[in-house]
C-alpha cells in the first residue's frame, strides 16, 4: 500500500507528466534534453515533523525539488515558459486532489550552462514545498 508520501510525490509527478516537456521522476541528465525541455522531480525532505497530540498527528512540510533543463538558440524563453507553466499545473490544483494540504514552489535560480560541441544548457532546481499530514513518520 503506498505511504502518504509516495502517493502526494506521484500526483505531483502526473502532474508535470502533463506539460509539454518530459518529466522524469529521480533519473538522470540524459545525453540529450528534449526540445520542450526536461523535468526531474527528485523526492527531497521531508524533514523533521511538527507533531501533534490527540490524535497524534505528523505534520511535513516536505521539500520536494523539480530539476528544469532546457537546451538551444532560444533557452532563456523556453525556460520562462517551461517555469511558467509547471506554475500553473501547481496552481491549478494546490491540494492535488485532496492528498495534500498545500503545495507550493520557490522561485528558481537558473544558471547557463555550456556544452562542448552544443548548444548551452540552461537550467535551475525548483523547490517545491509539500505540506501533509501522516498518522505515523514511516507513512
Amino acid at each position: 500500500m503506498p505511504t502518504p508520501r509516495e502517493t502526494t510525490l506521484a500526483a505531483l509527478h502526473a502532474r508535470l507528466s502533463a506539460l509539454h516537456a518530459t518529466a522524469l521522476r529521480g533519473g538522470v541528465l540524459p545525453e540529450r534534453v528534449p526540445t520542450a525541455g526536461l523535468l526531474i522531480l527528485r523526492d527531497g525532505d521531508a524533514g523533521g515533523p511538527e507533531v501533534s497530540l490527540s490524535p497524534l498527528r505528523y505534520h511535513y512540510q516536505h521539500r520536494a525539488e523539480i530539476e528544469t533543463v532546457v537546451q538551444g538558440n532560444d533557452r532563456d524563453t523556453a525556460f520562462a515558459t517551461l517555469c511558467a507553466s509547471i506554475g500553473a499545473a501547481i496552481s491549478a490544483d494546490r491540494t492535488l486532489g485532496g492528498l495534500c494540504d498545500w503545495v507550493e514552489a520557490e522561485a528558481p535560480r537558473p544558471v547557463d550552462l555550456p556544452v562542448e560541441g552544443a548548444a548551452s544548457l540552461k537550467a535551475a532546481v525548483i523547490p517545491v514545498i509539500l505540506h501533509y499530514t501522516t498518522s505515523d513518520p514511516l507513512a
